[in-house]
């Protein structure tokens, strides 16, 4: 449309008068508008910034993914390497890593600032930034409305422009920030409620999202990616101490470094403190440090008046917002025994349902206090656990402690006691006493569930008999013992059945069955002979017989013997033992306890074998196998037919010694006894190299070699390796 004047009117091109102009008109064009400002909210670049090379990397590639057209037919799966940190950027999706990294101090800031600073060149519109507050000193996290009226100001817009209701401003927002390569930063986000309102709708923004929280609607609703971050590694840890306090100083004192970074368990702000420590201490050696880190723990990480600068609390600002529930289980989970936990073990630890156990712990997860390991095991950081231990000491009441760690080792006993009953259900029925109400065992359907239960719950239960003892709960401390007896056997545990053993000597003192004294110093006895400790096994072996004597005894005296016999086996002297198994056979005889009666054919077959009786040996070891397998015990069938193998190899019948010890090495791997497998395996060879089948020989050599060193049996690996050797020169 057109505008021209006629006198005092003016018209447009349709003849219409639109108005009266009184005195003289000047037409002039608008002026221009000033350009959007261009916001450079983010902090300073983090200083001497170290190593987090795979979390960067794994930032470049879902920039590079978020960036890449999407259309019918397009790869959307990640690229496998990193974007280009310089050269001009494409119109990048909107990237959200949300909860970068997990618990308090590890670093999610300062990876998400050094990542910023690095790709600068593609955010040439503009980076914006906001620290959300969700968990800091003040306790107040920043509201939606908060944060995007500063994003608003940042961005150029009047105050009397921008709308009073929170959603009006965000779609101010968005439309400000549409088409345009911007950054956003939201730092340190409690919910995702927080960040929703802040998000841009333009796919050519990228943000970046920190918390301890892992924002599950914005993964889900968002597609948000997520970057779990954790502690350094020990070459990180190092190259951020070299950063700190010099590559010098550093190598200067390599083993107390090394004590530093394991101290510390590659928690970035740990070290970071530590690093201040030291570094304003320049004349105070590493190793000092080390000590006081050792001895205060988390106190040496704490500061008085700088709560930032202070590990504890910025620990405590995780459990702000967790439920009353949340913060008892956290702290309980502190002075549970062993390095990890699991549902069941954690209901009976809080004494909850087993679902309400799960939400706790999926709560603990999400807030970072946990993490997830396969095999639905959870597990703490050691300072955050250390943390958790104290909270403990300062909010419980000392007989809620007590009670929380009672029926969690009931609950890891009784389980243990039903293990060993599916490993070795012949053996003698001594089950604990009742457990504390409402614990029940975990379910174990079958010997394969019983070793699988132990071997994943092995270093917890270790740690349940120490706890047992310290708290004076000796029937515990007893039982354990007993119940984990076969499975260290047969996982080639030496030196953890000594420890245990020994632990329940102690135990014993306090309990009233005087058989208890006997089978200790029988099973201590027995387990000191495996490891080579032979006056102490015999020592107490006698003790056992003594015991079992004066208690009059005969089942105690019987297994005595048996114990007596194999200790004096691994001495050498097969006379002796040879007669300590006979007077076992002839008492279980007499008690008419047949699977027993034949462990102790087979052992009077095995020591005459060892004296070249094969007559002997072979009749007591056939009769020993016909009643192992009729009564289903397919431990002792094993070992029988080992000893058969042995008696066929030494009388020359080779063939038939590698079918005895090809039938044991079955059962023996079936049942999961390694420490046999590594014996039989090592037997084997034997007769594959007289008849010639080096190749065999060697392959079962090279396996039971391994198998020796895993379980720390030193001199037999050494003469394994000497076979080997030989028969390569052969």
């Amino acid at each position: 449309m057109t505008t021209s004047i006629h006198g005092d009117l003016v018209a447009t091109d349709h003849g219409a008068a639109v108005g009266v102009v009184h005195g003289k008109l000047n037409l002039h064009p608008p002026p221009p508008r000033p350009a959007p400002p261009i916001p450079r909210q983010l902090p300073a670049a983090p200083g001497l910034f170290t190593g987090r090379t795979t979390e960067l990397a794994r930032l470049d590639r879902a920039l590079t993914h978020a960036a890449a057209p999407q259309g019918p037919g397009t790869d959307t799966r990640e690229p496998t390497t990193a974007a280009p940190t310089t050269g001009p950027a494409p119109a990048a999706a909107t990237v959200l890593v949300s909860a970068i990294g997990g618990a308090g101090g590890i670093g999610k800031t300062w990876l998400a600032l050094a990542w910023a600073y690095r790709h600068l060149e593609q955010f040439p519109d503009g980076q914006l930034f906001v620290d959300l507050h969700g968990f800091s000193p003040t306790g107040e996290p920043v509201q939606p409305a908060v944060a995007v009226r500063g994003f608003l100001d940042a961005l150029g817009v009047e105050a009397n422009r921008i709308p009073t209701d929170l959603d009006a401003q965000a779609r101010l927002y968005r439309s400000l920030v549409a088409g345009r390569r911007m950054l956003i930063v939201l730092d340190n986000a409690a919910t995702s409620d927080q960040v929703a309102p802040l998000l841009p709708g333009s796919p050519s923004c990228t943000v970046l999202v920190t918390g301890r929280h892992r924002l599950a609607s914005l993964i889900d609703r968002h597609g948000a990616c997520h970057l779990p971050l954790d502690v350094l590694s020990p070459g990180e840890a190092r190259g951020l101490l070299v950063a700190r306090l010099g590559a010098d100083r550093v190598a200067a004192e390599p083993e107390a470094v090394d004590e530093l970074i394991g101290l510390c368990g590659g928690h970035p702000l740990a070290l970071s403190i530590t690093a201040r420590t030291a570094g304003t201490r320049p004349g105070v050696a590493l190793a000092e440090a080390a000590a006081e880190l050792r001895d205060l723990g988390l106190e040496a990480l704490d500061h008085d008046t700088d709560p930032a600068a202070s590990l504890p609390t910025v620990l405590s600002w995780s459990l702000r917002d967790l439920t009353d529930e949340q913060r008892r289980v956290f702290a309980l989970l502190g002075i549970a025994p062993g390095p990890d936990t699991t549902p069941p073990a954690t209901a009976a630890l809080a004494a909850l349902p087993a679902h309400l156990a799960r939400r706790a712990l999926s709560g603990l997860e999400n807030a970072s206090l946990l993490e997830r390991r396969p095999d639905g095991r959870y597990a703490m950081h050691d300072l955050i656990r250390r943390y958790a231990t104290d909270t403990a000491h300062t909010t419980l009441p000392e007989d809620v402690r007590e009670a929380a760690l009672t029926r969690v080792g009931d609950f890891h006993l009784h389980t243990a006691h039903a293990a060993d009953r599916l490993l070795e259900p012949h053996g003698a029925l001594l089950p604990p006493e009742p457990s504390a109400p409402g614990v029940h065992p975990h379910p174990l359907p079958d010997p394969a569930a019983a070793m699988a239960w132990l071997d994943a719950e092995h270093a917890t239960l270790l740690a349940t008999q120490r706890t047992a003892a310290t708290l004076g709960h000796h029937h515990t401390v007893w039982h354990l013992a007993w119940n984990l007896h076969t499975f260290h056997h047969r996982r080639g545990h030496r030196h953890d059945t000594v420890t245990t053993w020994q632990a329940a000597l102690h135990a014993a003192d306090h309990l009233s069955d005087p058989a208890t004294h006997s089978r200790t110093h029988r099973n201590l006895g027995n387990a000191c002979a495996r490891l080579g400790l032979h006056e102490q096994a015999t020592t107490h072996l006698e003790q056992a017989l003594n015991l079992a004597l004066h208690h009059h005894d005969p089942t105690d005296q019987a297994h005595t013997h048996q114990a007596l016999a194999m200790a004096w086996g691994r001495r050498g002297d097969e006379r002796q033992a040879l007669e300590h198994a006979h007077r076992a056979l002839d008492l279980f005889r007499a008690l008419d306890l047949p699977v027993w009666e034949a462990s102790s054919l087979n052992q009077v077959g095995w020591h005459a074998a060892r004296l070249g009786r094969f007559d002997t040996a072979r009749e007591h070891c056939r009769a020993a196998l016909t009643l192992y397998q009729h009564h289903h015990d397919p431990d002792g069938e094993a070992n029988t037919l080992d000893s058969l193998g042995y008696i066929a190899h030494h009388t020359g019948d080779y063939h038939q010694a590698l079918v005895y010890y090809q039938s044991a090495l079955a059962l023996f791997r079936g049942i999961g006894n390694a420490y046999a497998v590594a014996d039989t395996l090592d037997s084997l060879g034997h007769p594959y190299a007289a008849l010639g089948r080096h190749a065999q020989a060697r392959t079962v050599w090279r396996e039971a070699l391994e198998l020796y060193r895993d379980q720390g049996r030193d001199a037999d690996a050494e003469r394994v390796q000497h076979q080997l050797d030989d028969l390569d020169h052969t």
